[in-house]
């Protein structure tokens, strides 16, 4: 691998880099850097955690003037992504770096204040980018640099017609680069109609759409059954820190009380909350919870490390679902699992993702035996009965919903001891 240092970096740069450290370039910052570093339009096709964040960031922060005006316009799908890009962008800038970033849910006032201030960065989700634009608030008639990143994600959330008006009033000379982990048609079409001579730059093997390092299993298990087969996997897996993952909010309400109740060190993220409470979920998964209890929402884009386990509670019925789901873990090249419980009826779901990713899931049996004394309860009329969790006697939720400290996530233990009728333990 390259080290940063023979890339013709400031040195600011280099040193800030090597304060994260990074010191040797990945193969996807090695591909694209030199590249976009020469202001050439760059479409680049990596799996997740390979480290395109920094692939994009790093000749930016190379060439952004300092100005007060808006240089560098970087588009994310999630106001997660976006603060997360920020995160990354605060700790390499140099001197004349002022980044604003701006998303949905959060103060639009601060926001213009921030761009009234005289940001040259600006990172951002598709509507609010659009929201500042349409009040004058944001202007990009200047800017030199579009990064779509997670491109297939947005695509995936529609919101490609927000993204070609945001191209449209931007400048043709300027350059553009597309970063995602697929490349369907629309990407394509996108690329024809508002890049220059784009160099397409692939990552490891195309057909391989998740990393090798991932290790994929699967059970199969209906009702109650699935609450018991994710104890199960917890006591013998022992993940280190895992995302559990769930289809809808309501969903992942009843599995985050499930496991708080059996005293899990839990937090938990989804549409649902606010966003200070989704800020500080992630805040509390990085720093010491050891489940994080999500919908799709964190499914893209979301770099946090030492991700041992995914855990799909759903089985996603979009394969891409399932490849970006298991993508936070085994991140940088680190080892990872993927485990996935279906209900009896969607065996057929397994075949397909394991075609399209390319994959072989290993149906296993974890012996929930010791666990089925442990009740839960679906809630009378509760449409998970005969949508997900198979039927039931009701799970009963009590408790203040927005309890900061129980969704903040708490104390408990790294793995279960069962005891009966759904008591703490």
């Amino acid at each position: 691998m390259k080290r940063f240092e023979e890339m013709g970096l400031k040195q600011e740069l280099v040193a800030a880099l090597k304060r994260l450290n990074m010191v040797e370039a990945t193969d996807v910052q090695e591909l694209s850097i030199p590249s976009a570093l020469h202001g050439k339009d760059i479409i680049v096709r990596a799996k997740t955690g390979t480290g395109k964040t920094c692939a994009f960031l790093i000749p930016i922060m190379q060439n952004i003037k300092a100005s007060r005006r808006v240089e560098a316009l970087i588009i994310a799908p999630t106001r997660e992504l976006a603060l997360q890009i920020a995160d990354v962008a605060i700790k390499i800038k140099g001197y004349g770096v002022n980044i604003a970033v701006v998303y949905g849910g959060a103060s639009i006032n601060v926001q213009m204040d921030a761009l009234r201030r005289g940001a040259n960065m600006v990172i951002g989700t598709p509507g609010r980018i659009i929201d500042l634009m349409e009040r004058g608030a944001l202007d990009i008639s200047n800017v030199s640099t579009v990064v779509l990143d997670e491109a297939d994600t947005m695509l995936d959330m529609g919101f490609i017609e927000d993204i070609e008006d945001i191209l449209s009033v931007t400048p043709e000379n300027r350059q553009t680069m597309i970063l995602s982990a697929t490349i369907p048609s629309k990407i394509q079409s996108i690329a024809e109609r508002n890049m220059n001579n784009a160099e397409f730059i692939s990552v490891g093997d195309a057909e391989e759409v998740t990393v090798t390092t991932i290790k994929h299993s699967y059970c199969v298990a209906n009702g109650a059954a699935k609450f018991h087969t994710l104890l199960a996997y917890i006591n013998d897996k022992k993940p280190g820190k895992a995302i559990i993952f769930l289809q809808t909010q309501r969903e992942a309400d009843v599995v985050y009380d499930f496991l708080h109740k059996q005293g899990a060190n839990a937090t938990l993220l989804h549409g649902g909350l606010t966003q200070a409470k989704r800020e500080q979920s992630l805040k509390s998964f990085r720093e010491h919870a050891q489940f994080l209890i999500a919908t799709n929402v964190a499914a893209r884009g979301l770099d946090i490390k030492d991700v041992t386990d995914v855990i799909n509670f759903d089985v996603p019925d979009d394969p891409y679902v399932y490849v970006h789901r298991v993508g936070r873990s085994a991140r940088m090249g680190k080892n990872g699992r993927a485990f996935t419980i279906i209900r009896y009826e969607q065996k057929n779901l397994i075949s397909d993702i394991e075609y399209v990713a390319n994959i072989k899931m290993e149906r296993i049996f974890p012996d929930i035996s010791k666990y089925k004394d442990i009740r839960v309860e679906f809630g009378s009329g509760n449409r998970f009965r005969n949508r997900n969790f198979g039927g039931g006697r009701g799970f009963h939720r009590g408790g203040d919903r927005d309890d900061r400290s129980r969704r903040g996530g708490g104390g408990g233990h790294s793995h279960f001891a069962p005891r009966s009728h759904g008591k703490r333990f």
